[in-house]
């Protein structure tokens, strides 16, 4: 066993399961990618640690236990399609084939794309597809989509986004509105065409910073 694999067996245990994170196949999932491989080199001796790690350019990886938290309300079922929005390195994407049939990873930073493309090759997964394109809309050509959720906070979930989303699919978020000190992990449900949401838990999870909240004038 690697001080890697050490590593990632104390975040399960002091992170994710303290921290209501219970699913078994949520929890395996975790276990079985090397989030090492997705963080950039300097950084790889604290993969593990409970924070957003900087990826480059204003983008994080989100901190273990918010990503848990999510893909485990997202009840993600073997026959399901996945779309993470800004998917960064890859690495939520990669945890979220253990669980889906298939998985989009949708990212606009050309440099992240190629580097999640390399993590997933060097793990060997090919249930994800990493596609480049403006975040905000989203992929047109996969949707519907069971699950969509998105690889850091936003001010709003884009409506081009949501209208993605299947009949019962779920949509998790960490949404920080303008005024918001932090931010509230979001699970919206598709019902009959129309879309509920229910807050989980607050998070501190840095924006996406194509989402970040517009400037509000202020008239003297």
């Amino acid at each position: 066993m690697t001080l890697f694999d050490d590593a990632r067996t104390h975040m399960i245990d002091s992170q994710l399961r303290p921290n209501r994170v219970a699913d078994q196949r949520v929890l395996a999932a975790f276990a079985g990618i090397r989030r090492e491989l997705f963080v950039p080199e300097k950084l790889r001796q604290v993969a593990y640690i409970d924070e957003d790690l900087p990826l480059g350019d204003g983008r994080y990886l989100m901190e273990p236990m918010v990503a848990a938290r999510l893909l485990q309300e997202a009840a993600i079922e073997r026959t399901e399609t996945v779309l993470v929005v800004g998917a960064g390195t890859g690495y939520e994407a990669a945890v979220a084939a253990q669980l889906a049939r298939n998985v989009v990873a949708l990212e606009e930073d050309a440099e992240l794309a190629r580097r999640a493309r390399a993590a997933l090759v060097e793990h060997a997964i090919a249930a994800v597809s990493v596609v480049e394109g403006p975040l905000a809309q989203g992929h047109r050509q996969r949707a519907p989509y069971d699950v969509i959720l998105f690889g850091g906070a936003v001010a709003e979930v884009p409506s081009t986004v949501a209208a993605q989303l299947a009949e019962d699919g779920r949509l998790l978020a960490v949404v920080r509105p303008a005024a918001a000190a932090v931010g509230r992990a979001t699970l919206t449900i598709r019902t009959g065409g129309l879309l509920a949401r229910r807050v989980i838990f607050d998070a501190a999870t840095p924006f996406l910073p194509v989402f970040v909240p517009k400037p509000e004038f202020v008239f003297c």
